[in-house]
């Protein structure tokens, strides 16, 4: 009797054990280590994004390794995605499956309530309220206010003769731009203030997330801090213009002016001074790191400049002056110019990587993503894959002439899903404008054979992209 009733526990522990080990093995996480507690491969990753090779190391890493691997960036357990699977994987999931809420020890420059960081209704809600703003339907009017933004800003700043340095001046153009027609900033103190605080806000966020004084981590957290002090003055003033019924039309104001079914504000002033500092942000060095690449690579390749000139040159024929303000009809005939900003954008986009969390414990290739751990993906090794873009370094708009014909998930340079970016329209909008004016008005040549890029977190040209206007 005892020696069956021993030969069941041996058994029923025995199963346990065997299913436990099974249950582990199948847990199993995806290879290689997460390195130095805190550290890891952050250091080695941001060394390789300042010399501008932060592309060729992920894809190195990608052949060495897999398409799936482990590492520690910015004091977190994280999996490294790349590839069009993935893509698909990462914009199609749920917040209930990737999540862009970051752990609560960390506190990011950008803001607790910020759309980066919401999920399920709280996101919808917010992206609703501000797309109301920023859909095409909505921005059509604001062509003419782009129109007069750009030339103030080529008569203050570009001159025949002139050797000027492109970077610079295309991020004053695009605070500029955001500050007049988001915000309704300005042109004072105020206005430069925010610009300055903001670039140390960027260069916080990707950085070590120690909060030490003399970090960049630091530096950005309390850059954060004193501009949403100005935001909230803004906010102030902006509400007291709206009980006077003085209505402006700016992004600001138009969430302010939002109620729900009761009469209440729809959104919080925390959500409002963080989602403006998000879009201060997001659409400020990005669409001049664009910019700037277009102008460098219009410059080298004198087949498409042609093409170029002439696309922009029958719109001004279709123009009774040379004062008459570009519209939205006549953005919508520069198909070749966006066709070369694409390409820029596959080449050379201004944010090659991003982060999720994972919200659940997620399967994947046999491994497990444990919850909480973070998701990092290349969004650049896709654009630069050669079996789908065939001579992926080779500068070639035509690439884009059948844009339905691409395959999925393989152009992210916007994103993807539920959160493609929200300022998709206002930058396009905004890079047809300026390059128009800018073929227009003056041709250019490089004024240095070598112009060095670095990211910084998105690309820096070291020289500023000096070119001589002519």
């Amino acid at each position: 009797m005892e020696s069956t009733i021993m030969f069941w526990v041996v058994a029923f522990v025995s199963l346990v054990l065997l299913m436990r080990k099974k249950r582990i093995g199948q847990r199993r996480v995806p290879p290689w280590t997460l390195g130095i507690p805190i550290i890891g491969q952050t250091l080695e990753l941001l060394k390789a994004m300042r010399a501008n090779t932060g592309e060729e190391r992920l894809q190195q890493r990608a052949r060495k390794y897999g398409l799936i691997s482990k590492m520690n960036l910015f004091g977190k357990k994280t999996v490294f995605l790349t590839g069009q699977a993935y893509n698909k994987f990462i914009f199609s999931s749920d917040d209930q499956t990737l999540s862009n809420k970051q752990p609560t020890s960390v506190r990011w420059p950008l803001g607790d309530r910020n759309l980066f960081k919401m999920s399920s209704d709280d996101h919808r809600r917010m992206r609703g309220a501000m797309l109301s703003f920023l859909q095409p339907e909505a921005l059509k009017q604001y062509v003419g206010k782009m129109d007069h933004e750009i030339r103030l800003h080529l008569t203050n700043h570009w001159h025949d003769n002139h050797v000027v340095s492109v970077m610079p001046l295309m991020k004053t153009l695009t605070f500029n731009m955001i500050c007049t027609l988001l915000f309704g900033i300005e042109r004072r103190v105020r206005r430069e203030t925010l610009e300055h605080l903001f670039q140390q806000v960027i260069d916080g966020l990707y950085s070590i997330p120690i909060n030490l004084p003399l970090t960049r981590f630091n530096r950005g957290i309390r850059a954060r801090s004193e501009a949403g002090a100005i935001i909230r003055t803004l906010l102030r003033e902006k509400r007291e213009k709206l009980e006077r019924g003085e209505d402006e039309h700016n992004l600001m104001t138009s969430l302010l002016s939002m109620c729900d079914d009761t009469g209440s504000p729809f959104l919080s002033d925390q959500e409002i001074e963080d989602n403006c500092a998000l879009t201060m942000i997001a659409s400020h060095d990005t669409t001049s790191t664009l910019l700037t690449f277009l102008v460098k690579l219009i410059s080298k390749h004198r087949n498409v400049y042609e093409v170029l000139l002439k696309e922009h040159e029958e719109i001004v024929r279709g123009k009774k002056g040379a004062s008459d303000p570009l519209t939205w009809e006549d953005l919508g005939k520069m198909k070749y110019t966006w066709r070369i900003a694409m390409e820029a954008l596959r080449m050379y986009p201004p944010v090659f990587i991003g982060f999720r969390t994972a919200a659940r414990d997620i399967e994947m290739e046999g491994y497990v993503i444990p919850k909480g751990w973070q998701v990092f993906w290349g969004l650049c090794m896709t654009q630069l894959d050669g079996s789908i873009y065939p001579d992926p370094h080779k500068f070639n708009p035509s690439r884009f002439e059948d844009q339905a014909a691409m395959p999925p998930h393989t152009f992210i340079a916007f994103g993807g899903g539920s959160r493609i970016c929200l300022g998709y329209e206002f930058a396009r909008m905004e890079t047809l404008a300026m390059i128009h004016f800018l073929v227009t008005r003056f041709t250019w040549k490089l004024y240095l054979e070598e112009n060095t890029v670095s990211r910084d977190p998105m690309s820096v040209f070291k020289q500023g992209l000096p070119i001589h206007s002519l």
